[in-house]
């Protein structure tokens, strides 16, 4: 679903990524290594809200994975790399 600017809304977008890695079990199982959680534990974070940034946050984070999961989701990476930045928080901090 696009807003109103013609951007797809960024938990929708999340959720098809999300649904690229479930589909693969070695990209899965990366990113579960990365982040500590297992098959049982997944269902449980995916409640939190923080967890649909984290995905996105490490798809971005990497240019093969962003580019893989792009194509296979049919998106342009760029629309993933916009949703991640509308999902993730703000840093705290000033450099």
């Amino acid at each position: 679903m696009r807003d109103k600017i013609g951007l797809i809304d960024p938990e929708i977008i999340a959720i098809r990524v999300l649904n690229c890695l479930i589909s693969d079990s070695e990209r899965l199982g990366r990113f579960l290594a990365l982040t500590g959680l297992d098959p049982s534990t997944i269902r449980g974070a995916a409640a939190n809200p923080g967890f649909l940034a984290a995905i996105m946050d490490h798809v971005v984070g990497d240019e093969g994975l962003l580019v893989a999961v792009a194509s296979e989701a049919e998106l342009d990476p760029r629309e993933i790399a916009a949703a991640q930045a509308r999902l993730s928080p703000e840093p705290d901090w000033e450099p």
